[in-house]
């Protein structure tokens, strides 16, 4: 079976997306205000950039199974739309194809 380019894109982001999961149940309990490294949840498979976040901004993403943390610049704008602009990263939301994609992936839902 071949996959379509944004459901491809889409299993990507969710790989990532389940790897700062993993990141964030290894953090210790504590102040939800502590940052901590999370990886880029683009689509770009060799991407290895860091995003620093607190526990509570991940949750405000993580709450919106079609939405990713991203660095600056990662953005898919066929497959994506910016809804949060920080200095240092990106919250995009998936759109079509690849946003049921992600609700599909989605490790909480």
């Amino acid at each position: 079976m071949s996959l379509q380019p944004q459901e491809r894109a889409a299993r990507t982001e969710a790989l990532f997306r389940e790897t700062n999961e993993a990141i964030e149940r290894g953090v210790w309990p504590g102040d939800r205000r502590e940052t901590v490294r999370f990886r880029c949840e683009c689509s770009q498979m060799e991407c290895h950039t860091i995003i620093t976040l607190t526990l509570a901004e991940y949750e405000y993403v993580r709450d919106h199974p079609r939405r990713f943390v991203i660095a600056v610049g990662h953005e898919n704008p066929q497959a994506e739309d910016v809804v949060e602009r920080h200095d240092d990263h990106l919250v995009v939301e998936k759109r079509g194809l690849s946003g049921a994609e992600a609700e599909r992936l989605d490790p909480r839902g």
